[in-house]
């Protein structure tokens, strides 16, 4: 989703070049792309923030409840902290910077694939830095087991749910599953959401 032409040509250019990526197809607005992408859903889509008509934010909470699994990778120029919380919130998997290079972007794109949450890095200790935890988090995270501890340490670290499942030597049934628990717990919905409220409690 790019209202930007010459920059949505050069985007679907670098993503086709890719010989695990293909684009199925670029639209202006997020009133074209919602009217679309129900006969077609991507496996993964990438937004921008800033659209004509409704918002990058506005697209990603009307499609969630269409398609809760659909990752939506955000590419935006923009380093707002409202705009980076409210995209994430609506669901957002990911949220990259436009100056972000190619290799970048293709790696962000390869990442939510595989379960990964891909964040620039000035996004990602912005998102930190904002981030305010009440105190009852301290009585929720000494909840977690500590296997449950340990998942939530690797993510942190930006580890995949396969890699996660390597290391401890478990299934990727048995990391969701714990994942689940510790959602509960922390009273979040979202991968991204725990990480940003257990790297925020250890400032």
């Amino acid at each position: 989703m790019e209202d930007n032409k010459p920059l949505a040509e050069e985007l679907q250019a670098l993503f086709d070049s890719q010989p695990d990526m293909e684009v199925l197809a670029a639209y202006p607005s997020a009133e074209e792309a919602l009217s679309a992408l129900p006969a077609s859903p991507p496996d993964i889509l990438v937004v921008d923030i800033r659209l004509p008509g409704m918002n990058g934010v506005e697209l990603i909470a009307a499609l969630k409840p269409l398609f809760k699994k659909l990752p939506i990778l955000v590419l935006t120029m923009y380093e707002e902290s409202d705009l980076i919380f409210d995209a994430l919130k609506a669901g957002a998997s990911g949220y990259l910077l436009k100056r972000a290079a190619g290799d970048e972007l293709c790696d962000a794109i390869r990442q939510i694939r595989s379960g990964g949450a891909p964040m620039s890095p000035s996004i990602a200790r912005k998102v930190v830095d904002s981030f305010r935890l009440p105190e009852p988090l301290e009585r929720e995270e000494s909840r977690l087991s500590p296997r449950e501890q340990e998942i939530l340490t690797l993510l942190a670290n930006g580890a995949l749910y396969k890699e996660i499942a390597s290391t401890l030597g478990i299934s990727l049934d048995t990391v969701r599953t714990h994942l689940r628990r510790i959602y509960e717990k922390l009273h979040v919905h979202t991968r991204t959401e725990a990480v940003v409220k257990y790297l925020g409690h250890r400032r």
